[in-house]
């Protein structure tokens, strides 16, 4: 499991963080193998629902973003479904939804199951990322992309808030 509290905190509006406990009680994985979050300020005129930010994150990024995440996502063996897709974030079906809290989930195609988190608080948006792995094959998919998780979840959310604030 990696520790996000070891990469370095990026002055500006969003920054790495520890997963908070509570926000660990929120994933439907059997158990958690890897967990990565970022955690973006946001000004309070921002009344988007946490699905409203998941949308804004990963559906309005760039159809290169887009392209890419999609790309990698397959290549990592999650279930997605076509974009778009009713009940869907990007392919990544929705587990569950408040207007604080939207929990995306995918199923392995080759033992990497996927959860992202996206839930709103007040002045703030928290993206957790919960990646459960079954068996050597999905650790030696998975192992390639974990360094560079950390950073492709900080870049996305960024663009993604400097979208809504411009």
């Amino acid at each position: 499991m990696v520790d996000s509290t070891s990469h370095p905190r990026t002055p500006g509006r969003v920054r790495h963080v520890a997963v908070p406990p509570a926000a660990h009680a929120l994933s439907t994985l059997v158990r958690i193998d890897y967990e990565n979050a970022v955690l973006a300020d946001l000004d309070p005129a921002q009344n988007r629902t946490a699905e409203q930010w998941a949308r804004t994150v990963l559906e309005d990024a760039p159809s290169d973003t887009r392209q890419a995440l999609t790309q990698g996502w397959t290549a990592l063996g999650l279930q997605l479904r076509p974009a778009p897709s009713e009940g869907c974030v990007l392919g990544w079906p929705v587990r569950r939804r408040t207007p604080d809290l939207v929990l995306l989930s995918a199923g392995p195609t080759r033992g990497l199951h996927g959860e992202l988190l996206f839930q709103r608080r007040p002045h703030t948006l928290l993206l957790a990322a919960f990646i459960q792995l079954d068996g050597e094959r999905a650790r030696a998919l998975w192992a390639p992309a974990e360094d560079r998780h950390p950073h492709v979840m900080y870049q996305v959310l960024e663009q993604a808030v400097s979208r809504a604030t411009a």
